[in-house]
């Protein structure tokens, strides 16, 4: 690993006031505030390099490389944000749109990169991709397909995780409903981790490639005399009320748990959920809230990679919760018309390789049934279940569960 420009004891801050192009690089892999110039100051001067970097469980030789290329940006000519759509080189490609998730992003665009060196040089047909951090949220995706009606007009192949865009039918879920796209998975068994959940899509439309289970980190210092939570049920509980931290910013994982929680415990239930809230943090924010000055939760839910990086000795104790942990899926959707261009493509992200990347770089359990996730098997999960996704409205009800989570805020608030 060399480091070449800088050191790893260089705050973020030090290091994008010399080399202002490295803000790009930091943005598009997990740091977006790095982006806005107050917080680059004022979070950027507060961590160095290498503390980030460990924080977030971040392959230093990887992220290292990044940057350095980024500041010989000029002599080499090269996209080193690896976010940016690239382009073809001939006069057809094959589209490639998502987002990954931050803590396994860089090696998964790695490995996709060699993948997409080796295709294009065989097949004579370049790949054409934004794969962004999960961080930054699908808003991009939405601005760039809320007009479009032309089925040839949208990626081949998308990747995101949650509910939100490929089940609305003013996005995504109207060219589902047309038939546009198709499962290619083709397992020849089911991963044993997810034995019994029936995760593959019945109707042949969604294809799974891993998850994102959400968990409890509880401070156990903020606990008092309260039992510490091991279900969702307790998490409603009104002993918990104004006392948890909860993903709000992260469409994907807090759409998933409204949704099964308005599954499991009703309209009543999200109000409930609503009433608990304390805080809406990052889960990098979560895992450091014992340290918050006032208002520190005594739960966090988090996505299951984050519980990792808590220092051992800590008041933060993780929990999975007996009920189950909430699964928010990580979707793949390719193009029928497509599929013999494609067929490969998709293969590489329903690959081993991809699978443990996501499942032991990032704790994201995966669907491949050759990948091992290391899961003890007690761990279960709560699934919504296609039965039940296909008997509701999934944008409505998130609408729905939307305006309950709120308004019992608001009540709150003015009691």
């Amino acid at each position: 690993m060399t480091e070449k420009y800088f050191s790893f004891n260089d705050t973020l801050f030090e290091i994008t006031e010399k080399y202002p192009q490295t803000i790009e690089v930091f943005k598009a892999n997990g740091f977006p505030q790095m982006g806005d110039e107050e917080k680059r100051k004022s979070f950027g001067k507060s961590i160095s390099l290498s503390t980030a970097l460990s924080f977030q469980n971040r392959d230093p030789d990887a992220f290292v490389r990044l940057l350095n290329r980024s500041i010989d940006k000029e002599l080499l000519g090269e996209d080193v944000t690896l976010s940016e759509e690239h382009s073809s080189r001939n006069g057809d490609s094959v589209k490639v749109t998502g987002l990954l998730p931050c803590p396994v992003r860089i090696p998964l665009l790695e490995a996709f990169e060699r993948f997409k060196e080796d295709f294009s040089r065989r097949k004579n047909l370049d790949i054409q991709y934004e794969l962004k951090a999960a961080s930054m949220g699908l808003d991009w995706v939405k601005q760039n397909l809320s007009d479009v009606e032309d089925s040839e007009l949208i990626p081949d192949l998308f990747i995101s995780a949650g509910f939100d865009l490929f089940f609305d039918e003013k996005k995504i879920g109207k060219f589902k409903k047309a038939g546009i796209f198709r499962d290619e998975l083709d397992y020849a068994k089911e991963n044993g981790t997810f034995r019994g959940y029936g995760l593959k899509d019945p109707r042949g439309h969604y294809s799974m490639i891993g998850v994102v289970p959400a968990v409890f980190l509880v401070n156990t210092q903020e606990l008092g005399d309260r039992p510490v939570p091991r279900s969702w049920a307790d998490i409603l509980e009104p002993a918990y009320e104004n006392s948890v931290s909860l993903p709000v910013g992260d469409f994907d994982l807090f759409n998933a748990i409204l949704l099964n929680i308005h599954k499991n415990f009703g309209s009543e239930g999200v109000r409930k959920l609503g009433l608990s809230l304390l805080d809406s943090l990052h889960p990098a924010q979560m895992v450091k809230s014992e340290h918050k000055r006032i208002r520190r939760p005594a739960v966090t839910i988090m996505p299951y990679f984050f519980t990792k990086t808590v220092k051992e000795g800590s008041s933060m104790e993780a929990v999975w919760p007996r009920d189950g942990a909430i699964l928010s899926p990580i979707f793949m959707l390719s193009k029928v018309n497509r599929r013999d261009e494609i067929k490969e493509v998709i293969d590489f992200f329903a690959s081993r390789e991809v699978g443990e990347i996501l499942a032991h770089g990032g704790l994201f359990p995966s669907t491949n049934p050759e990948v091992d996730n290391h899961l003890d098997d007690d761990r279960s999960f709560m699934w919504l279940g296609w039965d039940y996704i296909y008997s509701i409205d999934v944008a409505e009800t998130i609408s729905q569960c939307e305006m309950l989570f709120n308004e019992s805020i608001e009540e709150a608030v003015h009691t």
